[in-house]
């Protein structure tokens, strides 16, 4: 086979590094975008901070000012008023004073002082007076630590506690066993065995009496209820350290004790027949073990508070929406005047070529930065032109809208799309919500247009919270209301759509009143 040369002339799409930024900043949220300004500041000299560029402004005129200002103050000194003339034998002598006054402190000063005295008894404190002095402490309420989780706050309650070694030993291994609701999640031989690890001769010792005996002390633990066996055991605790004259206690403690299959079950008639309750005082105490919580670990927060930053923020004016970027969330970044004026074109100097390369990436970056606000400016208005019902009247108004009805608008791919909307927020009205958040699917209505998933979860929410807790709406009972109302909504999707916002089922939503 002869080889020969050909010329053919072709497109393909090739990932500049210059593309493989500007896609990497368009995805990274608020935070890390800040993290990687930061970092670029700190590594490439030819870029500078906005703000940081105006503060040094500022302090160059202030500078002047004060240069300039300098020789007035000369002459003034040299040619003083008459006023000024008889205030400054006075403030001489007070200066001299001062100074003499200190010269004999400090000539008066013993080597040793007496072994009963104090500091404070012989001299002065020498503490700056003035504003400096009288100044508050700074605040602590932004100077947060680490979360204390519920194995952290159990421990530290049970090193108070006056327990001897090996029932502190039994102590650690509970707490260790208790998950974050609050419940043990090991049997009693398994703390046996856990407790064995330092004390040899506890697995044959130990009794399951002693072990049941230091987990009742942990009970009264704060939360109450804690490292409960089940959710009986958890009622129960908190039951019995609410005081004597409570109303309805003891028939609560009874029907937790005797009759908690029932009451699981909703079966509220035969509860009645069974405790010989009439319904109003059925309903009586049935408040009060509502007023329980079953998840006592909840109540310590094992995870620091995560802050949200809006990277947009919508507001009406004039009657018209408006969208605009959140200039505190990106910190302006140019390139710094004074580096770049030192490249030379025709150097070929390894400095020069350094300070050249890094012009240019100062450059690529600071594109693509306008690239991402641009693009974000140009989504985030899409989407609020499109959701607009929303804004207005709230979820149940929540138009359909996917991503390529987007990209369809912007003229961008659905990956871009789906870049830009991931871990990015808006600020409305309404609250702060996930650019994501303003997708979703669509049901298909009777008249032949589109309801979205979001605003079919608004309304059963609605319909939920309206219906009479004595009978609650089923499932079937959704879907036939859904589809009076010219959405056709299968039973199945109900149930999915419920259960996703933390609805429970009709059964465990019944209630006496």
């Amino acid at each position: 086979m002869k080889q020969t040369i050909q010329l053919r002339i072709g497109q393909n799409l090739t990932m500049t590094p210059q593309l493989q930024q500007a896609i990497r900043l368009l995805q990274l949220s608020s935070l890390d975008l800040q993290t990687e300004i930061q970092q670029a500041l700190d590594s490439n000299p030819m870029l500078e901070s906005e703000e940081d560029s105006a503060d040094n402004l500022g302090a160059a005129q202030k500078n002047n000012e004060e240069t300039s200002s300098a020789p007035d103050s000369a002459s003034k000194n040299e040619a003083p008023s008459t006023g000024d003339a008889s205030d400054a034998p006075q403030a001489a002598a007070e200066e001299s004073s001062s100074e003499l006054g200190s010269e004999t402190q400090l000539a008066d000063m013993p080597d040793e002082l007496a072994v009963d005295s104090v500091w404070e008894d012989t001299y002065d404190s020498i503490l700056p007076s003035g504003p400096a002095s009288s100044a508050e402490p700074p605040g602590f309420e932004n100077q947060s630590g680490p979360a204390e989780n519920l194995h952290d706050h159990l421990l530290w309650q049970a090193q108070l506690t006056p327990f001897s070694e090996l029932d502190m030993a039994v102590a650690v291994a509970i707490i260790d066993a208790i998950n974050e609701q609050g419940y043990l999640a090991s049997s009693l031989d398994d703390i046996r065995a856990a407790v064995a690890v330092d004390f040899d001769d506890a697995e044959e010792e130990l009794e399951d009496a002693e072990i049941e005996a230091v987990l009742h002390r942990i009970h009264n633990f704060d939360p109450l209820g804690v490292g409960a066996r089940d959710l009986r055991e958890c009622l129960l605790v908190q039951l019995q350290h609410l005081p004597a004259e409570t109303e309805r206690l003891k028939q609560a403690v009874k029907l937790i004790d005797e009759h908690f299959a029932l009451l699981a079950n909703r079966d509220f008639a035969q509860l009645g027949r069974r405790m010989k309750l009439s319904q109003d005082d059925l309903a009586q105490v049935m408040v009060l073990v509502q007023s329980l919580n079953p998840r006592p670990g909840n109540q310590i927060a094992s995870k620091p508070a995560e802050y949200i930053i809006p990277d947009v923020t919508v507001k009406k004016v004039k009657g018209a929406w408006r969208v605009e970027l959140n200039s505190d969330v990106v910190q302006r970044v140019r390139v710094n005047n004074h580096y770049a004026g030192m490249v030379k074109r025709a150097d070929n100097s390894s400095d020069n070529t350094y300070m050249k390369n890094q012009l240019q990436e100062a450059r690529w970056f600071i594109k693509s930065l306008q690239s991402r606000n641009d693009t974000l400016l140009k989504v985030a208005s899409t989407i609020v032109e499109r959701q607009s019902d929303f804004l207005e009247y709230g979820d149940e108004s929540m138009k359909a809208l996917v991503l390529h009805d987007v990209a369809e608008t912007v003229g961008m791919h659905e990956s871009t799309v789906s870049r830009v909307t991931t871990r990015k927020y808006m600020h409305t009205p309404r609250g702060v919500f996930e650019l994501k958040y303003f997708f979703s699917s669509h049901v298909a209505t009777a008249a032949g247009g589109e309801c979205s998933a979001t605003a079919i979860r608004a309304l059963i929410k609605k319909m939920i919270a309206e219906e009479n807790p004595v009978k609650p709406l089923s499932d079937s009972k959704l879907a036939d209301t859904l589809k009076e109302q010219g959405i056709n909504v299968a039973r199945r999707t109900i149930a999915k759509y419920r259960e996703s916002i933390a609805i429970p089922s009709s059964s465990e939503r019944k209630r006496l009143v």
